[in-house]
């Protein structure tokens, strides 16, 4: 077993998370591997799955001077590699791709354009479009007419993960009196069963692993019950947005099924899901695979999976008082 100086050291932010969980779970059985766990709150659960000694406090990723702070943080702690789990962080550190690597610290994140294109929804579809099914997506602005839509019809922000700020509006005089905003975007209403599609790509666009999983039930925008479906027709969906967008390391897209049964493209989260325990349990270990491609070490061109349910439940963790804010720092 390599000593705790020879061991790489990989820092994963949103640790209050199930995404940074999962993959803290996945890499702690790894010896050569030594875990940091950071995020803005020192509650947050996943903290307490290391030492104290590797436990950090950082401030949240839209905070001004958010990846200044980390970087400063990596550099006091010895971090080689950041593994951001957290949507908000994801655009700061991607602008500071180059000192990160000035530094020699790694960044499991997707490359610049892939980044720009996923994390505005509008910008998703127009891309997708002739690429996959995509919904009719268009922005809440001034020129939109709600008498030209079908109804219902959802509201949504165009940034952002989750089911935060989501509405389903039912008739014109409603999205009528929805205040126009360039952040929101209408979309066309899915009745059909909702899937994620964990992709692993191993260069940008090139995918080993595509994973659907079934969301059976939803709580808040994360899934707490689903399981894995050998579906080839949502696998090759799954890839063919991977490849499109060009995404790298794990990604997660997100469908649903319109009245006819056909999958169309909701989103895209250019992260570690929340719900990446099942797709690991499933037999795909994409934080392994991401660390092998950071590591220079051989993927295989494709990795299969088994179906699998996975059921969610609250578990604890008891500390004692005075470790709550040891390693705040």
């Amino acid at each position: 077993m390599p000593s705790p100086e020879a061991r790489t050291r990989v820092l994963v932010t949103g640790a209050g998370g199930p995404a940074a969980i999962a993959v803290m779970r996945s890499l702690r059985g790894d010896p050569a591997v030594r875990l940091i766990a950071a995020d803005m709150d020192y509650w947050a659960a996943g903290r307490y799955l290391v030492p104290a000694a590797d436990r950090t406090l950082i401030p949240p990723g839209a905070a001004s001077g958010f990846a200044d702070t980390l970087l400063a943080r990596c550099r006091q702690l010895a971090v080689d590699v950041v593994i951001p789990t957290v949507d908000a962080e994801l655009r700061p550190l991607a602008a500071a791709r180059g000192t990160f690597a000035a530094a020699g610290i790694r960044l499991m994140l997707a490359p610049d354009q892939a980044l720009r294109v996923i994390l505005d929804k509008v910008a998703l579809a127009r891309h997708c479009q002739g690429v996959v099914r995509v919904p009719r997506t268009e922005p809440l602005d001034d020129t939109l007419d709600p008498a030209d839509w079908a109804y219902p019809v959802v509201v949504k922000p165009r940034a952002g993960s989750g089911s935060r700020d989501i509405r389903i509006l039912r008739a014109a005089a409603e999205l009528s009196a929805t205040e126009r905003s360039d952040d929101l975007l209408v979309q066309q209403y899915l009745p059909g069963d909702e899937y994620s599609i964990d992709v692993f790509a191993g260069q940008p666009g090139h995918v080993i692993a595509a994973v659907p999983r079934l969301r059976a039930r939803v709580d808040s925008g994360i899934s707490v019950a689903g399981r894995t479906v050998h579906d080839a027709g949502l696998e090759r969906f799954g890839a063919a947005v991977a490849e499109a967008t060009g995404v790298q390391f794990i990604a997660n897209v997100q469908a649903k099924r319109d009245a006819s049964g056909r999958p169309c493209l909701l989103e895209v989260n250019p992260r570690a899901p929340g719900s990446l325990a099942l797709t690991i349990a499933s037999g795909v270990d994409m934080p392994r695979l991401a660390m092998d491609v950071l590591s220079g070490r051989p993927v295989p061109d494709h990795a299969d999976f088994r179906e699998i349910a996975m059921v969610r439940f609250l578990d604890e963790r008891v500390v004692e008082l005075a470790e709550l804010r040891r390693g705040a720092a």
